[in-house]
């Protein structure tokens, strides 16, 4: 398949080819002849084509220095020769120009197929090609053609794949690589079978259709009204329509075998189609439609890594940023969004459920629709989200399907954790894969246990991180399982891969921790026995579909209850908020810190306690926070640092060792972020000791913070802006997403300064 070019090579003005001969200067060729021009990477650009209007255009245009109606004397001492004429005249060319080409010269190509191509040469020169062949093609073209419409930046930001030869010499390749890179592109390896056949599905067959759907329309009685009223979407869909018949003539006869397996494809989906239309099968089509509307940006995170929701986090992009005012106020009442744990366990167990679930409150967030993808991907038919609305149509726990390809997890452990236990007791083989974060995230303590249940499962390197490889067919076995640290999503995949295993699963924490899939299992009607900090679990139930009301997220309400606790005058009333016991550990210290914190409201949503909470301005101290309530705390640490630095005296955290392997070590970086900002902290294995500065208007100081992409690291910085002297900018924020979408936009409601850059 597909392989990213990494030559990192000084693309700035400089020579490398003496003289560059073009056969053939349409639109394609005229607009790499002026790459050359403009980077001055040639001497001396030439062309040959049977139009004598356009080699005088070309010239007249400053394209090319020298024009020939005979393409031997173009390429005569010519050190690269570029085939831009179409891909069916190639052979007649090589075998024409193939006693006047140097020895040492390059061969490259334009063409849309590359298996004629290397046949073509392998007709003229023999089974052993020159060393300076390199087929390659720009993925890139405009409705209109010719030698006029050639553009300098044509190729910018587009793809050019190329397809070496096992006779290609590296020095060769490393040149044509240079040349696309100075046009802008960004430039693939593939070989030439998979080129033709994944080109034939993305680029041939579109143009295919599109050509026949305005024929077919085109022949109806009513055409004129069809097209004067046509919408958007035909015009859109129709637009490459307008492209070279010749062109396409070519193309399609040239990857006969291919395009025609990419008709068979569509028409049998087609038909698909049609049987779900006729048999007014609602479920299955909704499902179709909604699968190829969420798989059109899913396959561009996995290609480009990115976040589903914002720009990407990668070479292409720039990253995002938070500047942020000093000062500010914090008062009104914010919902805030759902909970992120329930709504990943809500698709996975509504997923595996009999019948269909509807949810309420679901986090529209990075991390949680990485879960729904997958589960689409599995065949699950999963409607919307939309205003927090989900409806998953279970297939039960037989029913998921193989996915096609990798699952891609993006940045989320949780996903990932959870998952690999259900994968683990599947018929067929999964991979997961994710962004560059998640790559570095320990996966071997979810690995092991499941392991000893009977999964065959293999991490990536001496660390065991992703992409991790699980073979399906396996026989699980119940197993008694005493956890070595607490983790909340250990347990649950341990959990979830006993509802296939032989016998009883027993997991025992060293403390206590989150408990959201043992509370949903018994919403799903499995049962499930707590004994203290035991968990048992049989195989062999089944899981029935039900309503879940997702409460708002208590992890996401910490920015804010830190935020009201550290301002002057503030009142914040946070609405119906989750505070399951094994979650309020932020509470708990808040409280003991000297927070003014209150509920409100309290009621029960879907198997969860929820209350309004109410945070208004009082005095913090320093303390040395219970290590008991660390498990129950865990991902609220990087505020809680913040509220420890507007505190009175010296606070000290201990028995926090997980935090230094969540999406970044939110110790260290933490450390580094407050010392920026001046205040005197000391992190240390399993903690840190802050030194509070309490009785400052500011606490902070001005500064750029790297949150290292870690969304609770920028959100964390983000409200110490609240007692700042200055301006805090945070770099990396675009992660913010995986979590709490609409943080800047409660937050400016709310009184804080903050925009995105």
């Amino acid at each position: 398949m597909s392989e990213p070019v990494t030559t990192a090579q000084d693309l700035t003005q400089k020579v490398i080819f003496d003289k560059v001969a073009f056969i053939g200067l349409g639109l394609i060729g005229s607009s790499l002849a002026r790459v050359l021009r403009a980077n001055h990477l040639a001497r001396q650009i030439v062309a040959s084509t049977r139009s004598q209007t356009t080699l005088d255009q070309a010239k007249t245009l400053g394209v090319i220095d020298a024009g020939f109606s005979d393409p031997i004397a173009a390429v005569k001492d010519a050190d690269l020769i570029v085939l831009a004429m179409p891909v069916g005249a190639t052979e007649a060319v090589l075998r024409l120009i193939a006693g006047s080409i140097r020895t040492d010269a390059i061969i490259t190509d334009v063409g849309s197929t590359k298996g004629n191509v290397v046949q073509a040469a392998i007709n003229v020169f023999g089974e052993q090609l020159p060393s300076g062949f390199v087929p390659a093609h720009p993925i890139a073209g405009a409705e209109k053609s010719g030698v006029m419409a050639g553009k300098v930046d044509l190729f910018r930001h587009h793809k050019v794949i190329v397809t070496p030869l096992d006779s290609t010499s590296a020095e060769a390749l490393e040149k044509v690589i240079m040349m696309w890179k100075s046009a802008g592109a960004d430039v693939l390896k593939m070989t030439v079978a998979d080129h033709d056949e994944i080109l034939a599905h993305t680029s041939h067959l579109p143009h295919l259709l599109a050509f026949n759907l305005v024929e077919q329309l085109a022949s109806r009685a009513d055409n004129l009204d069809i097209f004067r009223f046509a919408a958007g979407g035909f015009r859109d869909f129709t637009r490459i329509a307008a492209s070279d018949p010749q062109m396409w003539h070519d193309i399609f006869l040239a990857n006969k075998k291919a395009v025609l397996a990419a008709i068979d494809g569509f028409t049998g989906q087609l038909q698909q189609l049609k049987l779900l239309i006729e048999q007014d099968d609602s479920r299955s089509l909704i499902g179709t439609l909604t699968r190829a509307q969420a798989a059109r940006t899913h396959f561009t995170h996995m290609i480009e890594k990115t976040p589903y929701l914002e720009a990407a986090m990668s070479n292409s992009t720039t990253s995002q940023q938070f500047i942020v005012q000093p000062g500010g106020t914090m008062s009104g009442t914010l919902t805030i969004p759902g909970d992120k744990s329930v709504s990943h366990r809500s698709i996975m167990l509504g997923a595996l459920a009999e019948g269909t679930t509807h949810v309420t409150g679901f986090l529209e967030g990075e991390d949680a629709l990485a879960t729904l993808q997958a589960f689409r991907d599995m065949g699950v038919v999963i409607t919307d989200p939309k205003n927090g609305e989900v409806t998953i149509h279970g297939v039960g726990l037989q029913g998921l399907k193989p996915p096609k390809g990798a699952l891609y997890m993006g940045n989320s452990g949780t996903t990932t954790r959870l998952i690999s236990g259900i994968l683990s007791a599947q018929s067929f083989d999964t991979v997961l894969t994710g962004d560059p974060s998640l790559t570095k995230r320990p996966m071997e303590r979810i690995a092991k246990p499941l392991r000893l249940m009977g999964a065959k499962i293999q991490t990536t390197g001496e660390k065991g991180t992703p992409p991790i490889s699980i073979s399906g067919g396996q026989a699980l076995q119940g197993i008694d399982y005493l956890l070595p640290m607490a983790s909340a999503q250990v347990k649950s995949g341990i959990l979830l891969a006993a509802l296939w295993a032989k016998g009883k699963t027993t997991v025992t924490e060293p403390e206590p921790t989150r408990d959201h899939t043992e509370r949903m299992l018994t919403a799903f009607g499995y049962p499930v026995s707590v004994d203290g900090n035991k968990v048992t679990v049989e195989g062999g139930g089944k899981l029935t579909a039900t309503d879940i009301q997702v409460p708002a997220d208590i992890s996401s309400a910490t920015f804010f209850m830190v935020a009201a606790a550290i301002t002057a005058n503030s009142n914040v009333v946070l609405r119906q908020v989750g505070i399951n016991p094994t979650r309020t550990g932020v509470l708990e210290i808040l409280k003991q810190m000297g927070a003014n914190i209150s509920l409100e409201n309290q009621a029960m949503a879907g198997g969860e306690p929820v209350a309004d909470i109410r945070i208004q301005a009082g005095t913090l101290k320093g303390i040395h926070i219970p290590e008991d309530q660390v498990p129950l705390a865990i991902d609220e640490f990087p505020a809680l640092f913040i509220a420890a630095a507007c505190a009175e005296g010296r606070t000290v955290l201990t028995g926090a060792a997980e935090l230094r392997v969540k999406e970044s070590d939110r110790i260290q970086v933490m450390a580094d972020g407050l010392r920026i900002l001046g205040v005197d902290c000391t992190p240390t294995e399993d903690g840190m000791i802050i030194e509070g500065k309490g009785n400052l208007a500011a606490v902070f100081g001005s500064g750029i913070i790297e949150s290292h992409h870690d969304h609770r690291i920028a959100m964390s910085f983000a409200i110490a802006g609240l007692r700042a002297s200055g301006v805090i900018t945070i770099n990396g924020t675009e992660t913010v997403a995986t979590s709490f979408p609409n943080f800047t936009v409660l937050a400016q409601q709310a009184g804080l300064t903050i925009g995105v850059k």
